[in-house]
C-alpha cells in the first residue's frame, strides 16, 4: 500500500523548496564589483529615466532604500559598506577629522594616514589575507593607503582628473589577468555627488543631464563586461554612500552671531558641526544650544544612541546637526545648493542597491537595509569569513539565490498550509484503512421464482 507519511513529507519538502532560489553550484571562484555613485539619492530612480539601470535591475535585485550611517558623509558611509561597521566603530566619523592625543588632522586632501584607518580592517584587506586570491580598487576611498600595512595587489592612487572610462578598464583588466585571480574589486565615480552639490537635487534641468550621464556609465559597464566575457560568471552591486538635500539661501544658521570664534575650533562644519571648545565645554554649549531652533546640539555624551555615533576620541565634545536642508555657516562661509551629513533617518540621505550576478536572485525588489548589512553579504559571496560587525546577514538573504527567502506571514501560510494538507490525507488514510479492514456481511443466495431447487 503506498506510504502516505512518506508522500506527506515529500509535498512538505517540496513547499519549503518552492521558496528556496536556484542554488546551482559554479566552478569558478565567485567574484564581486563594488561600484558606487557617489551621492545617488534613492529616490532619483523614481523621477529620472534610467534605461541602463533599469535593465540591469531587471535581471537581478533592487533595495529601494539603503538607510546610511550617521553621519551622512562620503568617507564614513563609503568605510561602512566595506567594514560593516558604524562609524564610531571604524574610527572613520567624518570627512574632517582632529584627533587630540596625537594632534593629527584627516581632510579630504590629507588622509594618507593608517592611523586613521586602522580601527577596522575593510574587505579589500581580508580578501588578500584569506586564501589564493587578490583585490582590486579603482579609488574608492581607502584603497590606496596600507590598512593593516596591506593595499589591494591593484589599485589607483585617488586622482578625481581620472576619467571613468580609464578607471573601468583597469578594474576590467584586474578582473581578467591576474595571478592569483581577482575576486573582489571595486569602482568609485564622483557623480551625482558634485552636481547635486552645484545644483541642488531638486533641479530638474541640470540633474537629468549629469543623471543620464551616470545612466550611461552603467551602460557601458554593463557592455564591457559582456564584450569581455566577466559578465556571466560576475557578481556586481551597484550603489551609493547617501542622497543628496536641497539647500537655499535663506535657510542658513550663523555661528558668529552666537558665539566668539575665539571660544572654540571648528573641526568640521556643515550640517553636522563638530566643535572642540576652547572654554569651558558646558559654557559653549549654553552659547550655542539657542543659536537656532533649526539646529540640534549635544554634549557628546548626549548624542542619540540611534546615532551611534558616540563611542569615539575623533567624535568632538560638541555636535550641531542642522534640520534638513539647513545649512551651518560662519560669515565667510559659501552655500551648497545640495548637500548631506544630515540625520540618517531622514529618506533624501538614502541611497539604493542594485545587485546582478549568479549569487543574486532575479526580478527581486525589496523595501530596505541598512548599510552595514552589505559587508556580511559580500563576504558570504565571496566565501569570506567576516570580522565583527555591525551588519546582519539575514536582512540581505532575499537578495540571495542560495539563502531561503521567507517572511513570517509566508512561514505561517506555508505551516498551515501543511497542516491542512496533513489533515486531509490522514483522514483520507483512515478512511481508507477503515474500508479495507471492516468485512462485508454474508450475502444468503437468493433464488428466483423460476428457478428449480436442486433435489438430491
Amino acid at each position: 500500500m503506498f506510504n502516505m507519511k512518506l508522500l506527506v513529507i515529500l509535498l512538505f519538502y517540496g513547499l519549503i523548496n518552492a521558496c528556496r532560489g536556484n542554488n546551482s553550484s559554479h566552478t569558478l571562484p565567485p567574484k564581486l564589483l563594488l561600484v558606487s555613485f557617489d551621492g545617488f539619492r534613492a529616490d532619483y530612480l523614481q523621477n529620472y529615466e534610467f534605461p541602463h539601470l533599469q535593465n540591469f535591475i531587471k535581471e537581478g535585485v533592487l533595495v529601494e532604500h539603503v538607510e546610511n550611517v550617521f553621519i551622512t558623509k562620503t568617507f564614513p558611509n563609503h568605510y561602512s559598506i566595506v567594514t560593516g561597521l558604524y562609524e564610531e566603530s571604524h574610527g572613520i566619523i567624518a570627512n574632517s577629522m582632529y584627533d587630540v592625543i596625537t594632534k593629527k588632522h584627516f581632510s579630504d586632501f590629507n588622509d594618507r594616514d593608517p592611523f586613521w584607518w586602522n580601527e577596522a580592517i575593510p574587505i579589500w584587506v581580508t580578501n588578500e589575507l584569506q586564501g589564493n586570491r587578490s583585490s582590486a580598487a579603482a579609488m574608492w576611498p581607502g584603497t590606496d593607503i596600507p590598512i593593516h600595512n596591506t593595499t589591494p595587489s591593484y589599485f589607483m592612487n585617488y586622482s578625481s582628473s581620472v576619467s571613468f572610462e580609464e578607471r573601468l578598464n583597469n578594474i576590467t583588466m584586474w578582473l581578467r589577468n591576474s595571478d592569483p585571480p581577482v575576486t573582489f574589486a571595486t569602482l568609485y565615480w564622483e557623480e551625482p555627488d558634485a552636481s547635486g552639490h552645484k545644483y541642488g537635487p531638486e533641479d530638474k534641468k541640470n540633474m537629468s543631464k549629469v543623471l543620464k550621464e551616470v545612466d550611461d556609465l552603467i551602460g557601458d559597464l554593463v557592455y564591457k563586461l559582456k564584450m569581455l566575457g566577466l559578465w556571466e560568471n560576475l557578481n556586481v552591486i551597484i550603489t551609493s554612500d547617501h542622497g543628496m538635500a536641497q539647500c537655499s539661501q535663506d535657510r542658513l544658521i550663523n555661528l558668529d552671531l552666537c558665539i566668539d570664534p575665539s571660544d572654540y575650533t571648528l573641526i568640521d562644519l556643515s550640517p553636522v558641526a563638530a566643535i572642540l571648545p576652547k572654554i569651558n565645554k558646558t559654557e559653549v554649549y549654553n552659547k550655542l544650544k539657542n543659536c537656532s531652533s533649526h539646529m540640534n546640539v549635544y554634549l557628546k555624551e548626549d548624542i542619540p544612541a540611534r546615532f551611534h555615533y558616540q563611542h569615539n576620541d575623533r567624535i568632538q565634545p560638541v555636535l550641531l546637526v542642522a534640520d534638513e536642508g539647513w545649512t551651518i555657516a560662519l560669515n565667510k562661509s559659501s552655500l551648497k545648493l545640495g548637500d548631506h551629513g544630515y540625520d540618517n533617518s531622514l529618506p533624501s540621505m538614502h541611497p539604493f542597491l542594485a545587485a546582478h550576478g549568479p549569487a543574486f536572485r532575479k526580478g527581486y525588489k525589496q523595501s530596505t537595509i541598512n548599510n552595514v548589512d552589505i559587508y556580511p553579504m559580500m563576504c558570504h559571496v565571496l566565501g569570506l569569513e567576516p570580522h565583527p560587525n555591525n551588519g546582519t546577514l539575514s536582512h540581505t538573504k532575499c537578495l540571495l539565490v542560495d539563502q531561503w527567502c521567507i517572511k513570517l506571514p509566508e512561514a505561517i501560510g506555508i505551516v498551515i498550509g501543511a497542516l491542512l494538507v496533513l489533515t486531509t490525507l490522514t483522514g483520507l488514510l483512515i478512511i481508507m484503512q477503515n474500508r479495507l479492514s471492516v468485512p462485508r456481511p454474508f450475502s444468503r443466495l437468493q433464488l428466483q421464482d423460476d428457478d428449480d431447487p436442486l433435489i438430491d
